[in-house]
């Protein structure tokens, strides 16, 4: 990577700047305020861009959610997004229930709390193993090394052809209608804003196998790997 070149630091949220769905803390709020200084800051989530604000306690800074599906604008006079772009798509949800259900059939997770698939209203969908109404303590311990989950990963790809998988959360495949992935929205971001590749570093942490970051980190996108929230200062020490 070559420093002097990059314009733009684009990066992920929950295990990269802050704790899974917590709040941005006074420490890391400093680093990016320092890093704006330098760079124009971009958050890349797959969540929507409300719940990243929120999440940042407000940060000034334009986010793109939903891996692309959605994005906003920091509006400086009203101290608040403007969503720009919110694309939805349908959802065939009795092919999806029969496709998860047949999962759960074959690798024995019939047992599970709440319902069988979770359906966001922009087409993106979740396969809960543990059910929409898990306990927190029971996700957390089904698959902490993804294990589980990456058994089967490649055989829910294929199965389920019309979308990005992504071994999600602790115990679930998120999965987001082609070809919206962060590479596509970050691609597009780009090209939409006058960007080159070589301009851009990501930050995130979910680079592994089925990552929502990985479709980023196998690009030729300049990318910072994190493996702990806690380190985001260090990570990014030569960028100040």
């Amino acid at each position: 990577m070559d420093i002097k070149k990059i314009k733009l630091i684009a990066m992920d949220l929950d295990g990269t700047l802050t704790q899974h769905k917590e709040q941005l803390d006074s420490e890391h709020k400093a680093t990016l305020d320092a890093l704006s200084k330098k760079y124009k800051l971009l958050m890349v989530g797959a969540g929507q861009a409300r719940r990243i604000f929120n999440q940042m306690n407000r940060y000034p800074i334009d986010i793109i959610g939903n891996y692309g599906l959605q994005y906003a604008k920091y509006n400086s006079q009203s101290g608040d997004i403007d969503i720009i772009r919110d694309e939805s798509f349908p959802i065939n949800r009795q092919e999806i229930e029969e496709k998860v259900t047949y999962f759960r059939n074959k690798y024995g997770y019939t047992e599970f709390r709440g319902d069988n698939v979770e359906y966001h209203t922009s087409g993106c969908i979740t396969f809960p193993i543990l059910g929409t109404r898990a306990i927190q303590a029971d996700k957390l311990a089904f698959d902490p090394d993804r294990k589980k989950r990456r058994a089967f990963y490649g055989e829910v790809v294929r199965e389920f052809s019309a979308y990005n998988v992504f071994v999600g959360g602790s115990s679930s495949f998120d999965m987001s209608p082609k070809p919206y992935n962060k590479y596509y929205a970050l691609d597009l971001y780009c090209r939409e804003n006058g960007y080159t590749h070589d301009q851009v570093v990501y930050i995130g942490d979910d680079y592994g196998q089925g990552g929502n970051d990985e479709s980023v980190y196998l690009s030729d996108f300049n990318y910072l790997t994190i493996d702990d929230y806690r380190d985001f200062k260090k990570v990014v020490e030569d960028l100040l």
